[in-house]
């Protein structure tokens, strides 16, 4: 994690991307046992809530004046984890393997262009300290 190096949006970037690799793992998972009876998809859920995490107060500090500075640093980040549940099949039909091959294909291009809008939002912030570095020097 690169908590304290650069700012919130840096971080949650970095976060994001470690999340978006793992949901990748979960869904690769779930298509590979399409064919396994009984098995029920797994699910992962983090966007609101790293949302919520990032959108929170950064601190016990309070800005008491507008002229004072607010509070440096971002979030540490670095604790947060995603939330994983079952999808169960509860149609008591067949094998009760509830993978939908098609609902898992939607998942894995959404997490793709998800990530990879990730990663250009993170090049592009790289972009803009590397520029201010070298105006700097």
């Amino acid at each position: 994690m690169i908590h304290g190096l650069f700012d919130t949006t840096i971080q949650a970037l970095d976060k994001a991307l470690e999340l978006r690799s793992q949901k990748l793992q979960v869904i690769s998972s779930n298509i590979a046992n399409a064919e396994t009876p009984g098995y029920a998809p797994i699910r992962m859920d983090f966007e609101k809530s790293l949302q919520e995490a990032v959108s929170g107060p950064e601190s016990g500090q309070v800005r008491t004046h507008q002229n004072h500075m607010p509070a440096a640093g971002g979030k540490d980040l670095s604790d947060f984890r995603a939330s994983f549940h079952r999808d169960y099949d509860r149609s008591g039909i067949g094998d009760r393997n509830s993978v939908s091959i098609e609902q898992e294909m939607v998942d894995l291009s959404e997490n793709q262009i998800r990530y990879e809008a990730a990663i250009q939002m993170l090049n592009k912030k790289f972009s803009m300290l590397k520029l201010v570095i070298q105006e700097r020097t």
